[in-house]
């Protein structure tokens, strides 16, 4: 609770918050403000914003509510930005724990392995990876989230060594405390903290990752996404760009959200670590 107190303290937290709960209450209120399915013909085509009670932020060329598609875009965004970013997050802490403590050839084998997806960008990945699999979203998850488990695991592996050889692993030892019992209980739960915030940088990278595949016509087309939203408005910018232009700042709008969220993460962590120091 003193960390989420010292997250509210800073700017950043507490900007970062206020988008990202918008954005949550946005998402998660989509059936009530617009139920039924956001892809279904709903009014004349090519409707300007706040021409029409109805449709605040008008309609695309097929005659799509263009807020029902922001909402529900929104669902989609989060969801697969904070599954992606979980998924990485539990591979790459499992690796990073398994490399910093076992330690050797295994160490060696690991590093050589979060090297290799190092090497290849993650949207390359991503766009190879869906290409050939096939669209659907848990492929989209998994996808993205192979493109960016190498950093948490790297980092988590630098905590471990540093933690490994601090005095109370070593009385732990001495006691006959199990490995795994060293691992999970004495170094894991101070090897998290800098790893979590890089958490935040991670969604913010999927999001715009999910948002790039299916602005290239890989994500699922049965689901709304801002993606293919951008996507479809760019035979009509001209003459309607805010087609693009709407689900473009709530794209950047999301991103600056985690990013802030992400810098009062960080600040917050630092003081605890500078005080409990």
């Amino acid at each position: 609770m003193s960390r989420f107190r010292r997250l509210l303290s800073t700017p950043e937290g507490v900007a970062g918050l206020a988008i990202l709960a918008v954005l949550l209450l946005a998402a998660l209120s989509a059936p009530i403000v617009s139920p039924g399915d956001p892809l279904r013909i709903a009014g004349r085509a090519l409707l300007p914003p706040f021409a029409d009670p109805a449709f605040p932020l008008g309609t695309d060329r097929l005659g799509r509510d263009v807020l029902a598609g922001l909402i529900y875009g929104a669902r989609t965004s989060l969801a697969v930005g904070l599954a992606a970013a979980f998924s990485a997050m539990i591979l790459g802490v499992c690796v990073g724990m398994a490399a910093g403590f076992a330690g050797g050839i295994v160490d060696e084998a690991l590093m050589r392995v979060v090297d290799a997806f190092q090497i290849v960008p993650g949207f390359l990945l991503a766009l190879a990876f869906v290409s050939t699999i096939g669209v659907s979203t848990p492929v989209v998850v998994l996808a993205i989230a192979l493109g960016a488990w190498a950093d948490p695991a790297r980092l988590t592996r630098a905590q471990v060594l540093a933690i490994r050889e601090q005095d109370y692993v070593a009385s732990a030892r001495v006691i006959g405390m199990h490995p795994v019992e060293i691992a999970f209980r004495e170094i894991l739960p101070n090897a998290l903290p800098p790893v979590l915030a890089l958490s935040a940088t991670i969604v913010a990278g999927a999001i715009l990752t999910e948002a790039a595949l299916s602005f290239l016509g890989l994500g699922n087309p049965n689901i709304a996404t801002w993606g293919s939203m951008i996507a479809e408005g760019r035979s009509v910018l001209r003459s309607a760009a805010y087609l693009s232009v709407i689900p473009g700042a709530a794209l950047a709008v999301t991103v600056l959200g985690v990013h802030l969220f992400s810098e009062g993460l960080v600040n917050a962590l630092a003081d605890d670590g500078g005080r409990t120091a």
